[in-house]
C-alpha cells in the first residue's frame, strides 16, 4: 500500500517533524524560527505570526530541561525534549517517546476515510478530530484542532482531500521540506514568466 510502509521505530520521527522549524540547526526552535518556517512553506504573515506565538508559548515550558524553574521569555522549544510536549486528545500516531506507530496511522483511515480510502474530506477530518477528544482535555482539543485544521488548509489537494501520503509526510517531517521547495520553485517560475 503506497505511503503505508513503516518508518523505522527506533528513530524519533517527532523530532524530525519539528526539525524543519529549527532554521539554524542548533536544536532549539525560537518563535522567529517558527515564523520563518511557516513563511517558508507558503503561509501568510498572519497565520505564521499566530502559529509562532501559539506553538512556542504552548510547547516551550514542556520541553525545557528538568530543573529549569524560571520560564524563558524567548519561548524556546528544545527539539530533544519534544516528546515531552505531546498533548492529549491526539491520534496516538506518535508514542510517548516520539516514535511513529504504523497501526495508529492506518487506524485513522480505517475509521474515518469513507469517501476515499487514502484521504480525508473536511467532514471526515472533523469526525476524526472529535473522535480523538478525551473528556475535559480542553488544551488537547485546541491543540489537535489547530494542528489538523492548519494541515488541512495547507495540505489539501484541489479536490479538497487531505491525502494519506500528505499526512504521513507531515508525521515524518518531509512535507515541510517539500512545501518549501515547491514555494521556491513557484516563485522562480513566476519571475521567469514575467
Amino acid at each position: 500500500m503506497a505511503g503505508a510502509e513503516a518508518i523505522e521505530s527506533d528513530q524519533n520521527v517527532l523530532q524530525k517533524h519539528v526539525a524543519f522549524f529549527d532554521r539554524n540547526n542548533d536544536g532549539v526552535i525560537y518563535p522567529w524560527e517558527t515564523f520563518q518556517g511557516f513563511r517558508a512553506i507558503g503561509s501568510g504573515i498572519l497565520l505564521s505570526s499566530v502559529a509562532a506565538i501559539f506553538i512556542n508559548m504552548g510547547l516551550s515550558g514542556k520541553t525545557r530541561p528538568q530543573g529549569k524553574k524560571f520560564p524563558n521569555l524567548l519561548f524556546p522549544i528544545e527539539i530533544k525534549n519534544i516528546h515531552m510536549a505531546k498533548h492529549g486528545s491526539d491520534s496516538g500516531v506518535y508514542d510517548t517517546h516520539g516514535r511513529f506507530v504504523p497501526s495508529k496511522f492506518e487506524e485513522i483511515f480505517d475509521k474515518y476515510a469513507h469517501t476515499n480510502s487514502d484521504a480525508l474530506t473536511s467532514d471526515e477530518l472533523d469526525k476524526f478530530i472529535k473522535g480523538n477528544r478525551e473528556p475535559k482535555d480542553y488544551a488537547g482539543w485546541i491543540g489537535g484542532l489547530s494542528e489538523w485544521k492548519i494541515l488541512y488548509f495547507l495540505g489539501k489537494d484541489k479536490d479538497g482531500l487531505l491525502r494519506k501520503e500528505t499526512i504521513k509526510a507531515v508525521y515524518d517531517g518531509s512535507l515541510f521540506e517539500k512545501m518549501a521547495v515547491e514555494k521556491i520553485n513557484s516563485s522562480k517560475k513566476k519571475h521567469v514568466d514575467k
